[in-house]
């Protein structure tokens, strides 16, 4: 007997329905980008392990699905190295790619190798799967899609602003409440700087992102592992738990940072981002948050996160300023600032909230009954005039019971059923049911078209 078929943890078959609820997602980001003047592009699923490996941090590294080499993949590979076991190393020599991680770091990449392609400020949007091996668990897939959209070659905060923007018109597109959250590295760098520990920035930041996760008595806890002082310790507590509106926040941010020039640096920008915005009219409620530190090393200014706010999940969208990322590659004094929508996530928010037009999500809308040759023969002229008029619709192939046929359009959620029999042929007219309240009409041709696209 064979053995039963299945899919690898953390990723997942997409039904026909599913596939339009997903295609209605990245069709409404698509259209949200264009507006703003982004231009699609895509790179390869894998990339080589030099350029992925040391971008996403050390817990990064760890999450990279990389690829086994083919052919002898043991040459130049000693017994002792063999028999010492030791996985990382052997990877190293085994494994010259890897799956991305994300969207960004192969962003880079392109803009590197293509920068004599390149038009500078470059508006670019991508949306591709990445793969993380990550723990399955809700909202968090090994294999999922981004939906990236940077500008890279621009200082300019209005970039920032029109992201938050386009944050904005996409969820309100969606129907989706979210609270859009905002924060700058050079203020948390400052913060580790008045605290005494500006060494210690990335632990302190990997910690503080969690403490939505975990609390705050085991942040403070993963911070003395760290080896941060209880004094440090305690002078974060009320930065870190700060509360009031985003001006009162940045008002006491002045004062507190008021020894670090990095840190003034980063409310200053801040406060232009938060200002600019607050004259745009935005549907949705945006917030300075201090706790919000994102873990990836890149990221340099502002940083932004979305939270859905009828629904319990992880971000659903995230992003930020990374002023030296393409120097990694040899290309410095690029600087850019990107957002990435999570596309899988966005389809459970959709899902548990019902929020999909209906439109969006049916596919025929005229099935055509097949009583037989000449049946089928004359109802195949009018189906190429009905699709003509982009009216999304198809015949049943076989000359099955009634019942069968009619039985496939409820499945399918067909709302209209075209039935052509004798008396329809002699007067040249089509019998047209609508499924969902049983009403039927003889019609023209052109009356048929002209019911259907109301």
């Amino acid at each position: 007997m064979a053995a039963k078929p299945g899919i690898p943890k953390g990723t997942r078959d997409f039904s026909p329905v599913e596939m339009a609820k997903r295609n209605y997602i990245f069709n409404t980001i698509r259209d949200v980008y264009h507006l703003y003047g982004f231009q699609q592009i895509e790179t390869p699923s894998m990339e080589m392990l030099s350029t992925l490996m040391g971008k996403y941090g050390e817990e990064g590294d760890k999450l990279l699905f990389k690829i086994q080499n083919s052919g002898d993949y043991f040459s130049g590979i000693t017994d002792e190295e063999l028999l010492s076991r030791n996985a990382a190393k052997l990877a190293s020599k085994f494994c010259e790619k890897g799956l991305r991680y994300d969207l960004t770091v192969p962003f880079a990449r392109y803009v590197v190798m293509h920068r004599d392609e390149i038009t500078f400020p470059f508006k670019r949007y991508q949306i591709q799967p990445v793969w993380r091996a990550d723990r399955p668990q809700k909202g968090r897939y090994r294999e999922f899609y981004q939906c990236d959209a940077d500008v890279v070659g621009s200082d300019s905060l209005l970039n920032e602003v029109e992201l938050m923007q386009i944050v904005d018109t996409v969820f309100t597109r969606f129907g989706i409440r979210v609270c859009i959250k905002i924060n700058n590295r050079k203020i948390l760098t400052g913060i580790a700087e008045i605290i005494g520990e500006a060494d210690k920035i990335v632990d302190i930041t990997v910690a503080i992102d969690k403490l939505d996760k975990i609390g705050l008595e085991n942040v403070n806890k993963e911070l003395a592992e760290k080896g941060i002082s209880d004094e440090a310790i305690a002078k974060l507590q009320p930065i870190i738990l700060l509360s009031g509106t985003n001006a009162e926040k940045l008002a006491t941010l002045k004062t507190v940072l008021s020894g670090s020039e990095t840190g003034l640096k980063g409310v200053e920008e801040s406060e232009f981002i938060l200002n600019t915005l607050q004259t745009m009219g935005l549907k949705n409620e945006i917030e300075l948050d201090l706790t919000l530190a994102r873990g990836l090393n890149y990221y340099t200014g502002a940083i932004f996160e979305v939270k859905a706010l009828d629904v319990q999940i992880g971000s659903i969208t995230g992003g930020g300023r990374y002023d030296n990322l393409t120097g990694v590659f040899g290309m410095a004094g690029v600087s850019g600032v990107g957002i990435s929508f999570g596309a899988d996530r966005i389809f459970d928010v959709l899902n548990q909230l019902e929020l999909y037009p209906k439109e969006a999500v049916n596919g025929t809308q005229l099935l055509f009954i097949n009583f037989g040759e000449k049946e089928a023969a004359f109802s195949m002229g009018i189906l190429a005039k009905v699709r003509a008029a982009g009216i999304r619709a198809e015949i049943f192939p076989d000359a099955a019971k009634m019942k069968k046929q009619m039985s496939y359009a409820n499945v399918k959620n067909i709302p209209f059923v075209a039935i052509v029999g004798e008396n329809e042929m002699n007067e040249g007219k089509v019998m047209l049911k609508n499924m969902e309240n049983g009403e039927q009409q003889l019609v023209t041709s052109d009356e048929l078209i002209a019911a259907l696209t109301k």
